[in-house]
């Protein structure tokens, strides 16, 4: 159990992410500092921040953890993967072998690096999902509308596919027609893929209708560490699978934060998609 007299530190990339992270501790009366990493963390939490540091500032980062003794870090916004020179010479900067090892590796690798050096500092670490439950999507229909049959078997599929793929590292999320998959997120991320989706789900060459029954899939991959690559979507993904053709959104249930959730959903409902929270494989 966390010590409530201790203050969390949320470490603050980009996206609107830890400023909703932050308004929810603000509501729970949880008390927390800001750790923003300079040039990625947005202007509204710039402003609340404790402490600037840049990305591959291991050391110091580390010192000011130490000074604060937070209760839990937390995670919560994207950075871009450092240069593989830069990264080199940060982890000789703490003699860490697993950020050495990590270079030759995919982001899932690096990642958990990462976390593995805060733990051996003395570091609890959590996911915004641990601490912000609020923020995440619900089991069953979010919006108004409901998948039909077509789309049912849509969801199966990506469901099957996506757990078959756990084990390496690659996208959480696919563009699913039927019992056929149109698209696999790869480290381009799932706006790009959508992007993709849009000429090959219309034949031939990029014309026609879309397939019926098309449903973007996102899922958390089977024992994914959630506490550094939690499945998101928001006003934007819909916007996109609206543009792909997309016929509705199925998530992990209880694994997907949903950014803006009010706009997202009437985003859904406005474009006629149906917008779904499913269970997730333990």
């Amino acid at each position: 159990m966390l010590d409530p007299a201790r203050p969390l530190a949320l470490v603050a990339g980009t996206g609107r992410l830890p400023e909703l992270v932050a308004a929810s501790l603000d509501a729970a009366r949880r008390p927390f500092r800001v750790l923003a990493v300079r040039g990625f963390t947005e202007r509204a939490m710039r402003r609340r921040a404790d402490a600037v540091v840049d990305l591959l500032d291991i050391p110091g980062t580390l010192r000011i953890l130490k000074e604060w003794a937070p209760a839990a870090v937390i995670p919560a916004g994207g950075v871009a993967r450092p240069s593989p020179a830069a990264l080199l010479n940060a982890a000789h900067a703490v003699r860490n072998r697993d950020l050495l090892k990590s270079l030759a590796g995919g982001d899932d690798r690096l990642l958990r690096a990462v976390l593995s050096l805060l733990e051996e500092n003395g570091h609890r670490v959590l996911g915004v999902h641990e601490v912000a439950p609020d923020l995440l999507g619900r089991v069953g229909r979010l919006g108004r509308l409901e998948p039909d049959a077509e789309a049912a078997v849509s969801i199966a599929t990506g469901r099957a596919m996506l757990g078959a793929l756990s084990p390496f590292d690659v996208g959480q999320a696919a563009v699913v027609a039927g019992e056929r998959v149109i698209a696999v997120e790869g480290p381009e991320g799932t706006d790009r893929m959508l992007l993709r989706t849009r000429a090959l789900n219309r034949k031939p060459f990029g014309f026609g209708t879309p397939a019926k029954g098309t449903v973007l899939v996102k899922l958390p991959k089977l024992g994914q560490d959630l506490r550094i690559d939690l499945p998101a979507i928001g006003p934007r993904t819909v916007r996109r699978a609206v543009e792909a053709g997309c016929a509705g959104i199925a998530i992990g249930a209880g694994h997907t934060l949903v950014i803006d959730a009010p706009e997202t959903v009437a985003a859904a409902d406005a474009a006629g998609l149906f917008l779904i929270g499913v269970e997730v494989a333990p």
